[in-house]
């Protein structure tokens, strides 16, 4: 936990981004019925029932001493998956960093063993060291602002019914695109002296 809100504390450096990275899905689902649209004295109608299209999984990368945003529309979450999202984030949105610090939880498909059963060992060990990670402990994801941007993301963008995958990547890159022209940061406030007191239990017991 130290370890992430350390991190929180380092200015803001073009060459050493700090990147929060987290995922979830969406359900797809497609009307039965077509929607009824807004009429005079009518507001818009939409049939209870619906017909499921699968799922989606979404990446989220979040820089938030810079209000960046990076959202990755994904059929699956496997680890290869992550690795190309990774890497994507390396070479297209970063790719004149030094290194990029990335704060992320501990599913066990968020580790640098995926880069190499995604890609060749010169490539997978390239990415390896263009990556310093911060994992969130066990029960701490909250600790990943990634997740304050995922939920702005789910009220503002995904709350409706969505069929396709196609149309979920073009919905979130329309949101993407509004919340970066607005510059949209995260000022952390929750410190390591916070948490010494106000987490005081889950600290190791040392008798005198």
């Amino acid at each position: 936990m130290e370890d992430v809100l350390e991190v929180y504390t380092q200015p803001y450096d073009p060459q050493w981004p700090q990147v929060c990275m987290d995922e979830t899905n969406k359900q797809l689902l497609d009307d039965v019925q077509d929607p009824l649209p807004i009429q005079p004295g009518q507001v818009a109608r939409v049939d209870y029932e619906y017909e499921r299209q699968g799922v989606a999984n979404l990446f989220m990368f979040f820089e938030p001493l810079a209000g960046k945003r990076y959202v990755k529309v994904t059929e699956r979450r496997t680890g290869t998956d992550w690795a190309q999202a990774m890497r994507a984030l390396s070479d297209v949105h970063y790719p004149t960093a030094e290194k990029i610090v990335v704060v992320l939880d501990n599913l066990n498909t968020h580790v640098p063993a995926s880069f190499y059963v995604a890609f060749a060992p010169e490539e997978a060990r390239r990415l390896a060291n263009r990556f310093e990670f911060h994992y969130t402990p066990k029960h701490g994801s909250w600790l990943n602002m990634a997740e304050i941007e995922l939920s702005v993301l789910g009220r503002q963008c995904l709350a409706g019914r969505i069929a396709s995958q196609h149309a979920l990547a073009s919905a979130v890159n329309a949101w993407e695109e509004e919340r970066n022209a607005q510059i949209v940061k995260v000022q952390w406030r929750f410190t390591t002296a916070d948490a010494r007191i106000k987490l005081k239990s889950l600290y190791p017991k040392i008798e005198a």
